[in-house]
């Protein structure tokens, strides 16, 4: 709280506050902590009209209860102008000396000190005296000369001194203001009455000041000749290497000379060769000893190491890499014919820019081994790092050389790794790289993967310009979404289907079960496979658009055969579906029982579902239940999804007599719509047509026909809008065992482009326009017999939980 009262100039009796080790002078602000019970009191006690009170020194500062005797006789009124509440229950107070008080009885010790005081006067000789008048110019003259020696004391304390007119308050102001004095002294001097006395104590302590602020810039000035010493050391120590050199001895001279002669062999650029040479200088002068000189030696070891000039041997056979490419991935024809245009570009165009391939697809598809068969097929270096997780821009970029152990970014190390200027780099997982208060990593990669820019990416620990033009950069991700749209802009996307059952089981047999038996230590006469085994592998085992998991499931088989070995049994195993419940136990997945037994119930329908993982089926169940006008949504769906929902409501609603539906069937019947996993969160608008089915389904009892699944986006007009992930809802609906799909007519396109007649087979598509051709030929004509309309019961299908996450629709 701060004060506005006006200072009181007359008092006789004055509560006292003893403070230890300091003094208060007239004129002087003071800060004080006051924690003693009886100082709080006392502060407490002061009115908002009165805040006067005497300060006064204690003898022996260890004191804690002083009483009168430990006090001295005489200290200074104060006025109070600013109290602050501590937390720790203190207070902080500030003060304002106002004149010398003696003590001349004390009335009061409790619960704090209270006495009657009387004003002292200074004893001032007639200020035109010359010998005055000359004490008071060398206090003056002393004073600036401690301040200007000393480096504690503000330079603003001269001006200030040199301001004052009034001899009195000039001794104080210093006396208040001169560090080396003691508590002791300090109070001596507010005892001196006679000015002349007190001004002629001070100039002794001033003088004395004086005196050790100059010894100890002499003291700095010895330590300085010391430094003077240890540069001479250091020419003594040249010297010692020269006579070393004489000698024939290995010395610190030789690595520089080393180091010189890399910098010249290194075909460093222009740039790079100019920051080599001046820090090769800097190392010739410094001392191995000194902290610098390892940085600088790190520093110089990363320029001459990086390959500045280094290619690998330009030629391309574009039959070879064909091969090559067909020889360890099966199919992915768009993506191999991508890189063979780009093959056919380069051996044109030596000088040819490299691409920026992003490989985009589920887990498992083979996006990162793609990359290497790439480097394979062009016969250069592959070096790859991985982005998932990283939040620090200077795993890019690099560190500064300012810092502890700084390095090159990954960029420039993976470089140097494969010494060679332009390998294949693989940038994996760039679609989960985080971003924090460290910075944002995607930022640093939009210079790296721009090939107007990377020709002059400059790191910071390096700090001068790397050409990464002709490196070929290939970027992997599962999902797009998450990948900013400035960096997304800089790469050509090429995307990687899930693979059919009959793709995977050409890669099980080309691929996964030489790796497996060669890696478990069998052969081919130990163990042999069937395709009817890996058929039951995938569809039973594994519910996935890449084939990591059937790796795994082939992997389990040869263990298991190899244990047999290991234990003595000589037999050799033949995989068939018969004996994988031996090896690999129940199966997993039962899709095409599920897809059956689910919708034999009215109010169950299928819908097709696209998730970073390739896709898969998406039950939606109905039940419909006694009530009114109450409309139910659960599943962790999101709120596009429940939009959706609302849709489909809606026009069933609105069309409730094309289906012999009485148009009020809402007001007397709740309504329930469930996605089945509601661990799982789902979005999207594509199950639209899919919700809508199982509202009729419901409301009419008529069930699904067997094996039939759908997607599209509804519109209240009753019309099916296109949907995305077409290849990826129709491959997950055949590892379903789905026979009929309907999809929304605008998609017949994507259908052509996507999907070969071989993927096709087996499954009938119908592209739909309107929700009435959905409904019409996805329901059985007749209700089962063994309902009811649903204006006399509730139908309450069997809502059993989906094994796998189903994810979003798309």
């Amino acid at each position: 709280m701060a004060s506005k009262t006006k200072k009181p100039t007359e008092f006789n009796e004055l509560p006292i506050l003893p403070v230890r080790d300091t003094v208060l002078f007239p004129n002087a602000i003071l800060p004080l902590t006051v924690g003693r019970d009886s100082s709080l009191k006392l502060i407490g006690d002061l009115k908002e009209e009165e805040k006067l009170i005497a300060v006064i020194s204690q003898r022996d500062p260890r004191v804690e209860n002083p009483q009168p005797v430990d006090l001295y006789q005489i200290g200074t009124a104060a006025f109070v102008h600013k109290i602050i509440r501590l937390p720790s229950q203190s207070l902080f107070i500030f003060v304002e000396g106002l004149q010398r008080i003696a003590l001349d009885e004390v009335i009061q010790t409790d619960p704090y000190l209270r006495a009657r005081v009387r004003p002292l006067q200074d004893i001032n000789p007639d200020p035109k005296e010359p010998d005055f008048e000359a004490l008071v110019r060398s206090v003056t003259s002393l004073f600036q000369q401690v301040v200007q020696l000393s480096p504690t004391l503000s330079d603003d304390l001269q001006t200030v001194a040199m301001n004052i007119e009034d001899p009195s308050r000039l001794a104080d102001f210093i006396a208040a203001n001169l560090p080396s004095i003691s508590n002791t002294e300090r109070q001596e001097l507010l005892e001196s009455l006679d000015l002349k006395q007190r001004l002629d104590r001070l100039m002794k302590q001033l003088a004395r000041e004086v005196e050790v602020q100059q010894l100890r810039s002499k003291i700095q000035s010895d330590v300085q000749d010391q430094v003077t010493q240890s540069q001479r050391d250091y020419y003594l120590r040249e010297q010692m290497k020269a006579i070393q050199r004489e000698l024939g001895e290995a010395d610190e001279t030789q690595d520089v000379e080393e180091l010189r002669q890399k910098v010249e062999a290194a075909g460093l650029s222009e740039e790079a060769y100019k920051e080599a040479t001046r820090e090769l200088k800097r190392l010739a002068r410094m001392s191995p000893a000194a902290a610098d000189y390892h940085v600088t030696r790190t520093y110089l070891d990363w320029l001459v190491a990086l390959p500045w000039n280094k290619f690998a041997e330009f030629h391309v056979d574009l039959k070879k890499a064909k091969e090559v490419l067909d020889a360890d991935h099966y199919d992915l024809e768009k993506v191999k014919e991508r890189i063979l245009d780009y093959l056919a570009v380069l051996k044109l165009k030596p000088t040819l820019k490299g691409p920026i391939l992003c490989l985009v697809g589920p887990p498992g598809v083979g996006k990162t081994s793609l990359a290497k068969s790439v480097a394979r097929a062009l016969d250069r270096k592959f070096v790859r790092i991985s982005l998932g997780g990283i939040h620090d821009e200077a795993e890019i970029r690099g560190h500064r050389r300012t810092y502890i152990g700084a390095l090159p970014g990954q960029v420039i190390q993976g470089i140097r790794r494969v010494e060679t200027r332009d390998p294949v780099f693989v940038l994996d997982e760039v679609d989960k790289v985080g971003r924090d208060f460290r910075g944002d990593p995607t930022s640093a990669l939009l210079e790296v993967l721009d090939p107007e820019q990377n020709s002059h990416f400059r790191d910071n620990y390096l700090d001068v310009q790397f050409d990464l033009s002709r490196v070929l950069f290939i970027c992997t991700a599962n999902v797009l979404d998450t990948i900013p749209p400035p960096l997304l802009d800089r790469m050509e996307v090429l995307e990687l289907q899930g693979y059919t059952e009959e793709e995977k089981i050409e890669i099980a047999f080309r691929h996964l079960i030489p790796k497996q038996t060669a890696e478990n230590g069998i052969g081919e006469e130990q163990i042999e496979f069937t395709r009817e085994a890996v058929s039951e592998i995938i569809r039973s085992f594994t519910r996935e658009a890449g084939v990591r998991n059937l790796e795994r499931e082939i992997a389990t088989v040869c263990r298991k055969q190899a244990r047999r070995f290991a234990e003595g049994l000589k037999e050799k195993l033949v995989v068939t579906r018969e004996t994988l419940a031996a090896d690999l136990g129940v199966p997993k997945f039962r899709l095409d029982a599920e897809l059956i037994e689910r919708t034999r119930q009215p109010g169950v329908a299928v819908g097709l579902a696209w998730t970073p993982t390739g896709g898969d089926v998406l039950f939606i169940e109905t039940t419909v239940m006694k009530g009114g006008k109450n409309f139910t949504m659960t599943g962790h769906v999101g709120q596009v999804m429940q939009e959706s929902m609302q849709a489909a409501l809606a026009w069933v609603r609105s069309h409730a007599l094309d289906y012999n539906l009485d148009p009020d069937f809402f007001k007397e019947h709740d309504i329930h719509i469930h996605v089945p996993a509601g661990a799982i969160p789902k979005d999207g608008p594509s199950a639209g047509v899919t919700m809508v089915t199982s509202l009729v389904s419901a409301l009419t009892h008529r069930p699904l026909r067997p094996r039939v699944a759908m997607t599209g986006e509804i519109m209240l007009s009753g019309q099916v809008l296109p949907v995305g992930g077409i290849k990826e809802k129709v491959l997950a609906a055949k590892r379903a065992g789905v026979a009929e799909i309907f999809l929304p007519a605008e998609n017949q396109p994507n259908v052509s482009e996507d999907l070969t007649p071989e993927l096709l087979q087996g499954i009938e598509l119908h592209f739909v326009r309107s929700i009435h051709e959905v409904v019409d030929q996805a329901l059985e004509p007749e209700a089962t017999e063994s309902r009811r309309p649903i204006t006399e019961r509730t139908v309450e299908p069997v809502a059993e939980p989906v094994g796998e996450a189903v994810g979003r629709p798309h």
